[in-house]
């Protein structure tokens, strides 16, 4: 195939064995071609700007800047790009964030070789990619109460153990507005205390034990 024609993609991923896989599974490939590989999500902006990849393959858990921030800072700058996410995490709020960035996919590193070349020609084609398993679990982060910022800072801080004194002097906020901001969040995940919060967060992918 005329080099011209082929699909061109970005793949970014932390780990050198999964980058060199897809590379593998990518290059095998006569209408696809590998343009660049990132380890970050700032090197990621970078060669996007530099490459312009038709489809980017984009992890969400990396150093420096994670996917999500990656996804966000490539579509402010191109209006056109076609980024497909693809990550060990398949929780509703990790999809749902990943996919309000601007990604165009979503699938989880398990998938099948082919289901993910074919999620980059339909990326390419403008068409969204999203399995029904995943998208059962967007369906379900919808009509779930959404938790404000502060709120899914104070749960975030609560998952790593800390107590309402730490947490308050984490966020310079009183003990007391964070007892009021634990209640709303007891409330909106429909549980009665931090240990169920906390493990329907790290369930949903709204905090991570790192």
């Amino acid at each position: 195939m005329n080099q011209s024609n082929m699909i061109r993609v970005l793949i970014v991923d932390d780990h050198p064995v999964v980058r060199q896989g897809l590379v593998a599974i990518v290059e095998l490939e006569p209408d696809l071609t590998v343009v660049g590989i990132a380890g970050d999500g700032c090197s990621a902006v970078e060669a996007f700007r530099q490459q312009r990849p038709d489809v980017t393959l984009m992890d969400l858990r990396m150093p420096e800047m994670g996917g999500v921030d990656a996804i966000t800072a490539i579509c402010a700058e191109f209006d056109n790009a076609r980024i497909v996410v693809l990550t060990t995490y398949d929780g509703d709020e990790d999809i749902y964030r990943g996919l309000r960035a601007g990604a165009k996919g979503y699938l989880l590193k398990d998938a099948d070789p082919d289901e993910l070349l074919e999620a980059i020609r339909a990326v390419h084609r403008g068409q969204t990619c999203i399995p029904p398993a995943v998208g059962a679990k967007l369906a379900e982060r919808m009509v779930i109460p959404q938790l404000s910022d502060r709120e899914l800072e104070v749960l975030r801080l609560m998952a790593t153990g800390k107590s309402n004194q730490e947490i308050g002097t984490a966020l310079c906020i009183t003990e007391r507005t964070v007892k009021f901001h634990i209640n709303n969040i007891l409330s909106k995940l429909g549980v009665h205390d931090r240990t169920q919060a906390v493990l329907v967060a790290l369930k949903r992918g709204i905090a991570h034990l790192d």
